[in-house]
């Protein structure tokens, strides 16, 4: 971690018209921070960091103990997970196709914003512990969940190995690809991106749906 000998003077916010309560503060700076990183990448020193979010480097470490801990506190922040969302795939009181829809609709109004599209790729070329252990939850509390509703809905038995398992994975990576692809068109290339997005959306899981199961199915069958 960097030190800094600055003088008290310096431990003022650069810009305050009225003294922050310390939560305020923190969130000020959070909020900043994503800002920062949303533009510029993780790169960078401290020091940079800080002048560039209007604060003094002996502030930032007064919040954050490293720019590794600000960094863990903006993926918390941009990253969400909502807590229902596992409960929504799993509940087969409602027709499959229903709560896959929503579902997906939830999730994509989620990840389909300039913060997190940018956040993630920058993530994944200087910071990869953010991308790992993201897509390592949804690995297990999506993609799983959502292949084991597919199986059950189409009274296909499951996986007899992890290559099929694997295999299957593959074919929901090709949903969420699709999804997260629409966020790059946009927040990245600049492109125009569809003004109906709830039925883009929906066109992209019934795709899935239609597929997978047929996929699936030769897989068990040892079709090619």
């Amino acid at each position: 971690m960097e030190t800094s000998t600055a003088s008290a003077e310096e431990d003022t916010p650069v810009k305050a018209s009225r003294r922050l309560l310390p939560e305020e503060r923190e969130q000020q700076i959070v909020e900043k921070a994503i800002e920062h990183f949303t533009r510029n990448g993780f790169g960078g020193s401290t020091r940079e960091l800080a002048r560039q979010i209007g604060v003094t480097q002996p502030l930032l470490y007064r919040y954050f103990q490293s720019k590794d801990a600000l960094i863990e506190r903006v993926y918390n922040e941009v990253f969400q997970w909502r807590p229902g969302w596992e409960g929504q795939i799993a509940d087969r009181s409602l027709p499959l196709t229903e709560r896959l829809h929503a579902f997906y609709l939830d999730y994509s109004s989620v990840i389909l914003r300039e913060e997190w599209i940018r956040l993630f790729i920058f993530a994944g070329l200087t910071h990869e512990g953010i991308n790992k252990k993201y897509l390592s939850k949804l690995r297990s509390k999506v993609f799983l969940p959502v292949l084991a509703e597919v199986r059950a809905e189409f009274g296909i038995p499951a996986p007899r190995n992890a290559a099929e398992t694997e295999a299957e994975i593959e074919m929901i990576w090709s949903l969420h690809a699709a999804i997260f692809y629409i966020g790059v068109r946009k927040w990245i290339y600049g492109l125009k991106v569809p003004a109906d997005m709830d039925a883009l959306i929906r066109r992209q899981v019934d795709m899935f749906l239609n597929g997978a199961a047929a996929a699936i199915r030769a897989m068990r069958a040892g079709t090619p």
